[in-house]
């Protein structure tokens, strides 16, 4: 890749199926493109349109509804993070977020807290759906499903290209990864006012798959000191690796950060991004990768102020701390001050 970047390169999933020269040149471009820039866009991915559409349309109607419909949702009444988050209610780095969500995970019984037990086991839990809008439910799964073939597809793929078998990752992820789907609205603010819809920070699992409402931009990526652009591309995703792929390759992929900034006064936002994590109670594998590869491995970034941990539980529960305060503080405060 060039030192003066100008936008994320494109890869196209569907080469994996043209035979043993396009699966070996997609490959090489994800390993590249991964290693260099931590942000690609993803063509070929085989989600249908339809699909796409329907989430961004669902995305409409929950944030058309009343502020009560989703008041009843609220995150804070959750003590397992799920629901909706009125604007300004997150934050990232200390700083609040200008945008409005819902956050899903998988459908699952809350476990009992017991003493001594590990503080992630707190995420896991059930959702919290709008009564007022029955069929976000059926909208969320099937955009689920099909997210989850491309996303273990492409963890398949990152494995082949570092020299590994293709499954080495997936006795972390099970039957049920810890998931997690937000539908996000970014309102439109003055020019003059602060421009942060989401703070600079880097994503704390493996991989996001990101869908953004057509002809919209505002996504920028870290790049040599730059921020570069990166708008919606039609019909693909924005991928991008977190720090448990940068932990597990020692470095040689990085988790990049990210940021999110304001739409104009009188316009909006929509995008759909979906975390593939490995179960909570799960730690990616270290590899061990080809010399050629292991030269380049760099090591896992140092940050005192944020910790990588090895168990993908303390790593979701070190961000979720962080971001939503106010759950934290009703429903978790023995754990604010030993997250993992």
């Amino acid at each position: 890749m060039p030192s003066h970047l100008e936008s994320l390169p494109v890869l196209d999933l569907s080469q994996l199926d043209q035979g043993d020269q396009g699966a070996d040149d997609f490959l090489r471009g994800l390993r590249r493109a991964t290693h260099e820039i931590g942000f690609f866009y993803l063509v070929g991915h085989g989600v249908p349109q339809s699909v796409m559409d329907d989430v961004i349309g669902a995305a409409h109607e929950l944030f058309a509804l009343p502020e009560a419909d989703k008041g009843a949702i609220a995150m804070t009444r959750s003590a397992h993070f799920r629901g909706f988050t009125r604007v300004g209610g997150e934050r990232t780095q200390g700083t609040v977020d200008w945008r409005e969500q819902i956050d899903i995970g998988p459908e699952r019984a809350a476990l009992p807290i017991r003493p001594g037990s590990p503080g992630w086991e707190r995420l896991q839990g059930p959702n919290q759906w709008p009564a007022a809008l029955p069929g976000l439910r059926a909208v969320v799964e099937r955009w689920e499903t099909s997210l989850a073939q491309v996303a273990r597809r492409l963890l398949h793929a990152w494995a082949r290209s570092l020299g590994q078998s293709e499954t080495v990752f997936d006795s972390a992820f099970g039957d049920v990864p810890a998931t997690l789907m937000k539908i996000v609205r970014y309102p439109g603010r003055a020019q003059q006012s602060a421009p942060q819809g989401v703070g600079a920070h880097k994503d704390s699992g493996v991989l996001t798959l990101l869908y953004v409402e057509p002809g919209k931009g505002g996504l920028q990526v870290e790049h040599d000191g730059e921020w570069i652009d990166a708008p919606a591309m039609p019909g693909a995703f924005v991928v991008n690796i977190g720090e448990l792929l940068e932990y597990a390759t020692g470095g040689y992929l990085r988790a990049t950060v990210h940021r999110v900034v304001s739409p104009p006064e009188g316009s909006e936002r929509i995008s759909a991004p979906y975390f593939f994590n490995p179960a909570l109670d799960s730690q990616m594998p270290i590899l061990t990768l080809p010399n050629e590869l292991a030269a380049q491995a760099v090591g896992v970034t140092q940050d005192p102020r944020n910790p990588i941990f090895a168990t993908y539980g303390a790593n979701a529960l070190k961000s979720r701390l962080r971001a939503h305060p106010d759950v934290a503080a009703i429903h978790h405060a023995d754990l604010v001050d030993r997250p993992a």
